[in-house]
């Protein structure tokens, strides 16, 4: 639901057309350096931009894996299968460890980290199973400026980062998405459900359940930016402050507060601030 002007990502594109050029070719001088390669693929807007850059680039050669997990919205799993499948790019899909992981349900600062060296560590063992050698993911130079612990278990386990060596932000990522037509140009950011319940509160298959299932509720109402952050029994939803007059209409309302206590949730309240990345 959230509003763009036509124009202004045109207008933003020939205003910087030649840093954007400059950018471009850096990152197909990247990729043509491999000569095959696999994308960690979310199906979020950066691994869906380098899934598809590579793929014109290098063809069969490029391979998409990704994760199944608890922690994984299966609306987002369903949209990367659909979208690799719509591009014919191989697509490998495994369950991942996380959730067995004590270190990591414990939910310390650290869970990012031992998420992604897990991750990466399956997805190594892939690799060496099918002869693929290289490995990367979507981290652009917008990430460099959060906190992200998993950085650090890609960099220590030689992934690679060509949106990052490239020089692309978030920003850069979209327009350059959009000029490709790909449908995820305006996709909303999506971290994974761990990120809705505040570190040092223990992770429960249970709490990421209901996380899920609220907030395609919510979606499914036509709300396209969502987190239901989770405080015990509270559910704070996090939505774009444009919706605010929108979801507070009365049957919209009521409907999102009965559903959601039906799945377990004793209040539901709306963030005033709206939807903040990287928010708790």
């Amino acid at each position: 639901m959230r509003k763009t002007c036509p124009h202004s990502s045109k207008r933003l594109w020939l205003n910087n057309y030649d840093r954007f050029k400059r950018k471009k070719k850096r990152l197909i001088s990247i990729i043509n350096s491999f000569d095959s390669l696999i994308v960690a693929f979310s199906g979020g807007v950066d691994s869906a931009f380098l899934l598809a850059f590579t793929h014109k680039l290098l063809k069969k050669n490029v391979v998409a894996i990704s994760a199944t997990s608890p922690i994984h919205p299966s609306r987002e799993t369903e949209y990367s299968k659909k979208f690799a499948d719509n591009l014919g790019i191989k697509h490998i899909l495994f369950k991942s460890r996380e959730i067995n992981h004590s270190g990591f349900m414990s939910n310390k600062k650290n869970r990012c980290y031992i998420c992604k060296k897990l991750l990466f560590e399956d997805i190594l063992k892939i690799s060496s199973n099918i002869g693929l050698k290289y490995i990367s993911h979507g981290a652009n130079v917008t990430d460099l400026n959060d906190f992200r612990p998993g950085l650090l278990a890609a960099k220590e386990m030689g992934i690679i980062a060509p949106l990052i060596d490239a020089g692309l932000t978030k920003n850069d990522i979209r327009l350059l998405s959009k000029d490709m037509n790909l449908s995820t140009w305006d996709k909303p950011a999506m971290a994974c459900l761990a990120t809705r319940i505040p570190y040092e509160t223990p992770l429960t298959q249970k709490k990421l359940s209901m996380i899920e299932k609220a907030e395609n509720i919510i979606i499914d109402l036509g709300f396209k930016t969502c987190r239901v952050r989770c405080h015990g029994k509270i559910a704070r939803i996090e939505i774009d402050p444009v919706d605010f007059k929108q979801i507070l209409k009365k049957n919209i309302r009521l409907v999102i507060s009965n559903k959601l206590k039906a799945l377990g949730f004793s209040y539901v309240a709306l963030d005033m601030e709206g939807y903040v990345s990287g928010g708790r």
